[in-house]
């Protein structure tokens, strides 16, 4: 039997899975489906999505500290997740109304969200020899690969019958909850069970988490950039086809996954706070540059640009888990998982925006755009790099 401390990072990699295979047949469950939908309403398929992420990260992470519970409401949620996406096969199928299809995306974001924050706070209750930053590197790197993974997976079993992206996520996520049932086991220590109006209290008075919060919140904008903009700009301006779009993706997700985990570890022996903001500003160093480079510089870059990426992921990881402490852990990931959401939902918004209003000036608006989605990053880093030198934070590292 798959022990306690590496459960969670299996149930986290299957539950990633089914959230980017469906990625690939957006267009069968929403206006080949439904025909007629106009381009909000087929964008309403994701987003609504995401709405149900951000009810059911705060819950989770509330109940799970306040009753101590994780392993129960995790397999809850799994299996939630799993008749969700059994109902989505069946309206599919079936289902005459649009409305019933989102409805039921809104309650799968919501079991997606809510399994992910207690199995990430599970994976990190269960710290190794390696310490913190070697099991949160662990965690991410669970999540990177499940992701990396589902959408060139999704697009196999979507090319042979969109029908088996949600019915196979469904079995999955309720094997998973089956598997959880029977695996995972809630930490033997007596941690403290304060009332959700003291997590909450207790939550706003250590300020320090704010850090974490703000970097998964831009971190993730430049994923929606990333997925939207870029995507767009590939085709569109470098004159990519799907297949090297693809590829372009892959050389970016392939090494942010896999390093994921090694830049965890290296948090044990460097400060993972000044790992985070100078990995932060080469990757919007890197944002800006991709958008003036020729079409046979892009796939290195983008290769490249995983790997600064994974320097700076695991050690938000890292610094979420720490400030939020053992009292308050899941409700801490849970803020880093919605700053995360709000993030990814703003990034296509703002950069969409940014083209739109760059286009009113400039004939060639990408690089701008790009320059821009960078800048961000940059900023925000530097900001972080000033105010903690005004209030002379200490080092992290030994504490990891």
């Amino acid at each position: 039997m798959i022990g306690p401390r590496l459960l969670p990072l299996l149930l986290l990699y299957g539950l990633m899975l089914p959230v980017t295979a469906m990625v690939p047949v957006l267009s069968d469950f929403t206006v080949q489906r439904f025909p007629g939908l106009g381009q909000f309403a087929s964008h309403l398929f994701m987003s609504i999505n995401m709405v149900g992420a951000l009810l059911g990260a705060p819950l989770a992470g509330l109940l799970s500290d306040r009753l101590g519970r994780r392993r129960t409401l995790a397999v809850a949620a799994l299996a939630v997740n799993g008749l969700s996406l059994l109902g989505i096969a069946w309206a599919y199928r079936h289902a005459d109304s649009y409305a019933v299809l989102l409805a039921l995306r809104l309650v799968e974001g919501f079991a997606h969200m809510s399994a992910l924050s207690l199995l990430m706070a599970l994976g990190a209750d269960h710290v190794g020899r390696g310490g913190l930053g070697a099991r949160m590197g662990a965690v991410g790197a669970s999540i990177s690969l499940g992701v990396a993974s589902g959408a060139p997976l999704g697009g196999v079993v979507g090319g042979i019958e969109p029908l088996w992206v949600p019915l196979g996520g469904g079995l999955l996520s309720l094997a998973l909850a089956a598997l959880g049932y029977l695996g995972l086991a809630d930490t033997a220590g007596t941690r403290a069970r304060l009332s959700i109006a003291d997590i909450l209290t207790t939550l706003r008075g250590r300020r320090a988490l704010l850090i974490p919060l703000a970097f998964s919140f831009v971190d993730r904008l430049t994923v929606g950039f990333i997925v939207s903009t870029l995507s767009l700009y590939l085709g569109l301006v470098i004159g990519f086809d799907a297949r090297q779009i693809g590829g372009a993706m892959a050389a970016f997700l392939i090494p942010f996954s896999i390093l994921t985990y090694p830049a965890g570890r290296l948090s044990r022996h460097w400060d993972p706070m000044a790992m985070m903001i100078g990995g932060s500003m080469l990757y919007g160093v890197f944002l800006a540059v991709l958008g003036v480079l020729p079409g046979t510089l892009i796939v290195p870059a983008m290769a490249a640009g995983g790997l600064i990426a994974a320097l700076m992921y695991a050690p938000s990881l890292v610094l979420a888990t720490h400030y939020g402490g053992d009292d308050c852990r899941a409700s801490a990931l849970a803020a880093f998982n919605m700053a995360g959401s709000l993030g990814f939902a703003a990034g296509p918004l703002l950069s969409s925006g940014l083209l739109a209003a760059f286009s009113l000036w400039l004939g060639a608006p990408y690089p701008a755009v790009f320059a821009a989605i960078g800048a961000i990053e940059v900023v925000l880093a530097a900001a972080v790099l000033v105010l903690l030198r005004r209030s002379r934070q200490p080092r992290l590292s030994p504490l990891c």
